[in-house]
């Protein structure tokens, strides 16, 4: 599936292709915290269909318990997380599913990191649904 996204001010733009048997959620903490929510929607984009289009976003490099290291990349002026990826030659792009123009099209199809989860964030159902604000 081809996919365009942004970051929130429009600054970075970028297009791909991803599959979407392959969207996941992220229960972990580090997650939690790089998006200030209870976790992190993605899908992996082959290097080779990942196009910048515009903009340079900013990277913070995380350095996990186990060593390894990733890139997390975000808008230097709106702070939307845009991507995260090995910090050299990386495969894929994982891209954050909220910033895509057809993240209606690609539900999640596993979750990840479980036992970090938030309870409360498993099941909504029964919480108050307001169509807008």
């Amino acid at each position: 599936m081809r996919v365009e996204g942004r970051c929130h001010c429009g600054k970075i733009t970028y297009e791909a292709i991803v599959d979407p048997a392959q969207v996941s959620i992220c229960h972990c903490t580090d997650c939690q915290m790089l998006t200030g929510s209870a976790y992190r929607a993605s899908v992996p984009a082959p290097r080779d269909t990942f196009v910048l289009r515009s903009g340079q976003p900013k990277v913070y490099v995380k350095t996990a318990d186990s060593g390894t290291r990733r890139a997390h990349a975000f808008c230097a002026d709106c702070g939307t997380p845009v991507y995260s990826s090995a910090i050299s030659d990386p495969p894929t792009y994982s891209l954050r599913v909220g910033c895509l123009d057809r993240r209606a099209d690609l539900p999640p199809q596993k979750q990840i990191w479980c036992e970090s989860a938030v309870p409360w964030s498993t099941n909504l159902e029964g919480v108050e649904r307001i169509t807008g604000q």
